[in-house]
C-alpha cells in the first residue's frame, strides 16, 4: 500500500458476484470480440489526438461499452468545457470509458496499467498521466503536471479512491489531487458511477479488485445479463468554493446510491447467500 494509491479490502472471492452462466458463453465471446476490435481501432487512430472531434470519442466509448452488452444510463449536469478535474469512485475497468463517455480527458493512472493488454497501449497513447505509486518523492511532480493540463484547457479524469472498491463498499476520497485544481484555478466535476441488473439491486459483478485479473474481470462483465452501469453527473464544484484541499475532497466524495455497506458486512452477506 502506498500514501499515493492506497489499497481497497475488497477481493474476489468475498465481494464479488457471478451473473453469468454456462448458456452465455457464445454471446460472451462474440461481445469480447468486438470489444477487442473497438479497442484495436481506437489505438489506430490515437495517432491523430486532438484532430478526434470530441463528440466521435463519447460515441466510440459508447460503443465499447454497449459491446460489452452493457446499458449506459447518463443522468445529472452537464461537464463543463475547458480545464476541468472530473473526480469519480473507482469500481471497475468499465469505468474509464464510462467517464470519456461524459467528457473526453486525460486520465490520471497507476503506471501499472500500461502493461494491460490491447487497453494499456490505448491509454498510454491517448496521454495518460502516469503515477509512480511506490515513489512518494514524486507526488509534487505529479500534482504540479495535472495543474499545468488543467491551466493549459485540458479535462483530467482521476479516481481519488486510489484503488478499486467493489461498489456497495466505498473508499475514502484522498486529497492530493484535489489540490491540483486548486493550483490551477479550476474546477470539479465530482461524478458517481455504480452498476446493477437490468430491473434489480445493485450489483458488484463489474468489480475489478484485489489480485482479480483483468481478463477475469472482463469474462465476467461480457458473460453478465442486463448489465446496467448508471453515471451521474453531480454539480460542478466551482473554484474557490472551498478554502482547502481537505474540504474540497469532502464535497467532492459521491454518497453510496444505496445504503452503505461496510466491508465486513458485504462479505457476510455474500458468504450466506453462497
Amino acid at each position: 500500500m502506498s500514501v499515493w494509491l492506497p489499497g481497497a479490502p475488497c477481493t474476489p472471492g468475498a465481494c464479488v458476484e457471478r451473473a453469468g452462466s454456462a448458456a452465455a458463453v457464445p454471446r460472451a465471446v462474440l461481445r469480447l470480440a468486438g470489444v477487442t476490435a473497438l479497442l484495436l481501432a481506437g489505438i489506430a487512430l490515437v495517432p491523430l489526438g486532438g484532430r478526434i472531434p470530441a463528440e466521435w470519442v463519447r460515441r466510440w466509448c459508447r460503443a465499447v461499452v454497449r459491446a460489452a452488452g452493457v446499458r449506459l444510463r447518463v443522468t445529472g449536469a452537464v461537464a463543463p468545457t475547458g480545464g476541468v478535474l472530473l473526480v469519480a469512485n473507482h469500481i471497475s475497468w468499465l469505468d474509464i470509458p464510462l467517464l470519456a463517455a461524459v467528457r473526453p480527458a486525460r486520465m490520471l493512472a497507476k503506471t501499472e496499467i500500461r502493461r494491460w493488454p490491447v487497453a494499456g497501449p490505448l491509454v498510454a497513447r491517448a496521454g495518460a498521466l502516469f503515477i509512480e505509486r511506490d515513489r512518494l518523492r514524486a507526488l509534487p511532480d505529479t500534482v504540479a503536471r495535472i495543474a499545468r493540463a488543467l491551466q493549459a484547457g485540458v479535462a483530467v479524469v482521476a479516481f481519488p479512491e486510489g484503488s478499486t472498491w467493489c461498489g456497495r463498499a466505498q473508499g475514502r476520497f484522498h486529497r492530493a489531487v484535489f489540490q491540483a485544481a486548486i493550483d490551477a484555478g479550476a474546477p470539479v466535476q465530482p461524478v458517481r458511477i455504480g452498476y446493477r441488473l437490468a430491473g434489480g439491486p445493485a450489483t458488484t459483478t463489474p468489480a475489478f479488485v484485489g489480485e482479480d485479473t483483468l481478463l477475469a474481470s472482463v469474462w465476467r462483465v461480457v458473460s453478465a445479463r442486463g448489465l446496467v452501469a448508471e453515471v451521474e453527473v453531480r454539480p460542478v464544484i466551482e473554484p474557490g468554493s472551498h478554502p482547502d484541499r481537505r474540504s474540497l475532497a469532502r464535497a467532492a466524495q459521491p454518497l453510496a446510491a444505496e445504503p452503505a455497506w461496510t466491508h465486513a458486512a458485504l462479505v457476510r452477506g455474500i458468504a450466506e447467500a453462497a
